[in-house]
């Protein structure tokens, strides 16, 4: 996967793999921080995370976080943040622990790997996937949940997702503000990755 591996300005895709085990380890850093280590070479084997969204996102809770994220003053009335909670994708897969690691890092099959591009690039992948079907993606993203729920959650349900991040991701892990987070399926892969090769480069 040269095109895929490469694709990144800095650091590598970060593959994630659900495992039945349940033997793993308790994180104390939040999901997307987890998710930036990898990208820069740690290979890491959790059972359960600190962000207490990340873990209604992951399915390792079932209290919606409305209550959190009304306080936070990112919307303007509790029934809208549980609105906003609702709409926000959730995995439904029953696992053990997540195996999060560096693509570089990686020699076996995966669930996803995740992405952080540029927009001339991100285009690049979305251009790729629609080459052998000509049709556009299905993206939702609400600006947040952005690595959780639209790059994971999002992801497994719809083959991409593309998210332009949100407050807390940019804020814990800190990738730079000319980046967007998109998420691929392992099954969209070596499609994504041929077509990279096949469509024309963006300033031909």
């Amino acid at each position: 996967m040269k095109s895929i591996k490469g694709i990144m300005d800095e650091g590598s895709p970060v593959c994630i793999t659900f495992q039945d085990s349940t033997r793993g380890d308790v994180s104390e850093k939040l999901f997307c921080e987890i998710i930036t280590d990898a990208r820069y070479g740690k290979q890491s084997l959790i059972t359960a995370q600190r962000c207490r969204v990340g873990k209604f996102i992951l399915g390792k809770s079932n209290e919606p976080p409305a209550e959190y994220y009304f306080n936070t003053g990112r919307y303007a009335s509790y029934e809208i943040a549980e609105n906003a909670v609702l709409s926000l994708s959730r995995l439904e897969k029953e696992y053990g622990t997540l195996k999060i690691e560096p693509l570089s890092k990686n020699s076996t099959k995966f669930d996803l790997c995740i992405l952080y591009l540029k927009p001339e690039k991100a285009m690049r992948i979305i251009q790729a996937m629609a080459y052998y079907n000509g049709a556009p993606a299905d993206i939702q993203t609400i600006g947040a949940a952005s690595v959780c729920s639209d790059c994971v959650a999002g992801t497994l349900n719809k083959g991409i997702g593309l998210s332009f991040g949100c407050k807390g991701s940019r804020k814990h892990s800190k990738y730079s503000s000319e980046e967007v987070p998109i998420g691929i399926r392992y099954d969209m892969l070596e499609k994504v990755e041929k077509a990279l090769g096949i469509i024309p480069n963006t300033f031909d």
